[in-house]
């Protein structure tokens, strides 16, 4: 049952104006599992179709039947994702969802209250498909455990403890950002500004003693680089790197201040910070040329 009436097959525009309400919901359930903006589309696309091929006249909760199959979905692409990940070293940088630096806007606070931060996302990369599953949707979407145990061929208690330990590993990896943006943009600014004039010790004052670096390229794609030096020195590197015509907009990154690079006019890099306790606690760069050019960057300009 569907909004109090049943729903065949035959009402199809029905049916898909009803999945259209849903779609926000599950387009954020299944980038908190897959952190991957394309394979999150993907994943809503493959629930629309099982849906589209289902008797809906037989679904009494229509949101809760949707969040389960985009649940079990996203289990089967991360298991996929495991037996054909090429190189465990390799460091990934989560898809961020970018958008302008808009202080006061309502709209916007709301979206940075309820953002999740690429420094989770990455924790998040670390836990097996079933932690993964069981702690987005028990901790972040308030979904009980004798749901979430048919989804992992668990018992509900076994389910609990996939969650706690999940948790632990988040608690114990993933810094907690300062909530106070302007705050956090202060902080970014300085180390941008000791970047660009290639003052190292004021680039150390911005960063937490054990900062770390991420990049999809450069050295730290090998690994992360750890450390306050390692990253000061890496944030110089890029710095020089960038030369003439290289530009930055300020930007909100998964509900984190950011930055987007443009070279020439077009986009080149972004970077996620994690400001925590008043210093830069974790940089994430995002800069393969595909990657960025399938992200949304309304609002931006080169």
């Amino acid at each position: 049952m569907v909004n109090g009436g049943y729903v065949t097959m035959d009402d199809a525009d029905f049916l898909a104006e009803c999945f259209e309400q849903h779609r926000p919901h599950l387009q954020t359930v299944s980038y908190r599992m897959l952190g991957s903006l394309s394979d999150a589309e993907d994943a809503v696309q493959e629930t629309w179709l099982r849906l589209s091929r289902s008797d809906a006249s037989t679904v009494e909760n229509l949101g809760g039947w949707l969040t389960t199959v985009v649940a079990r979905v996203c289990l089967n692409m991360l298991r996929s994702r495991q037996t054909r990940r090429e190189d465990p070293l390799e460091t990934h940088v989560p898809d961020p969802i970018v958008s302008p630096a808009a202080g006061g806007d309502p709209e916007h606070e709301a979206e940075v209250a309820d953002a999740v931060g690429l420094a989770l996302l990455v924790v998040l990369e670390t836990l097996t498909p079933a932690e993964r599953l069981s702690f987005v949707l028990h901790d972040m979407f308030a979904v009980p455990f004798d749901e979430i145990a048919p989804m992992v061929d668990r018992t509900p208690i076994a389910t609990r403890q996939l969650a706690s330990r999940a948790r632990r590993r988040v608690r114990g990896a993933a810094p907690t950002p300062d909530s106070d943006l302007a705050r956090q943009r202060e902080v970014v600014e300085a180390f941008l500004a000791a970047a660009r004039e290639g003052d190292f010790e004021r680039l150390l004052a911005t960063l937490a003693p054990d900062a770390v670096l991420r990049a999809d390229a450069g050295p730290a794609a090998a690994g992360p680089l750890h450390g306050a030096e390692a990253v000061a020195n890496q944030a110089l590197m890029f710095s020089r790197l960038g030369g003439a015509g290289a530009t930055t907009r300020p930007a909100t990154v998964n509900g984190a201040v950011g930055v987007v690079s443009f070279r020439d006019g077009q986009p080149a890099a972004i970077l996620g910070f994690t400001v925590a306790d008043g210093r830069i606690a974790e940089l994430d760069i995002l800069a393969d040329p595909e990657r960025i050019a399938r992200l949304d960057l309304t609002g931006f300009e080169g």
